[in-house]
């Protein structure tokens, strides 16, 4: 079932997505040469002082030009925060993630209740994308993929592009719901592997 998902993708982006062991901003240039030229937050952006993680983290990803070590900045959403790599932008206000060059290329972020209902949030879902084109569900079915652990992971692929509607839980057991939009184009492989990887490290702010 996975290969469906990045039938138009180009191969071996995303797929072969490994998250390595995280390098705080101490991390030695020559290791990850990327690093010097990935712009820090701004004071609007800055990680909030209650957070204990790193303000930046190092992920490994195996791209079309090959094994790729690329840094992520900590950034904060409304509720919650995340990695975001160099060419990605965070709207804190409108809890958005989208490529910096072209703004189609995005994911909406909500944070779920404790006591959200999966039931209503599955036909919610089928029911938003089913304007769009036809509905698949890969739910527990993308084990190799970033977000693989997702409760609820509904689908449309068409000539268009792609239009994701997860639910997805953290470690920390805290939920929260996708909403991504990944247009066919040239710039389609350089969304997908990045931003699925930064959704991953999303967590809900203490």
């Amino acid at each position: 079932m996975k290969s469906r998902y990045y039938n138009w993708i180009k191969a071996p982006i995303v797929v072969m997505v490994i998250i390595l062991t995280a390098c705080t901003s101490e991390t030695d240039p020559s290791a990850t040469p990327e690093a010097e030229t990935v712009s820090h937050p701004s004071s609007e952006q800055k990680p909030s002082v209650e957070t204990t993680r790193p303000e930046t983290k190092s992920f490994e990803m195996m791209t079309a030009e090959g094994n790729q070590s690329l840094q992520a900045v900590l950034q904060q959403g409304k509720g919650f925060s995340l990695y975001v790599f160099e060419k990605f932008v965070l709207d804190a206000d409108a809890s958005r993630l989208s490529l910096s060059s072209n703004p189609d290329y995005y994911v909406d972020i909500e944070p779920l209740p404790s006591d959200y209902d999966l039931a209503k949030l599955k036909a919610a879902g089928k029911e938003e994308l089913s304007r769009v084109g036809e509905v698949s569900d890969y739910s527990g079915e993308l084990v190799e993929h970033p977000l693989g652990s997702a409760k609820l992971y509904l689908q449309v692929s068409g000539e268009k592009g792609i239009s994701d509607y997860l639910v997805w839980t953290s470690e920390a057991g805290d939920a929260f719901l996708f909403r991504l939009h990944n247009p066919k184009g040239d710039e389609a492989s350089a969304f997908a592997g990045p931003v699925l990887v930064s959704l991953s490290t999303v967590q809900r702010n203490t």
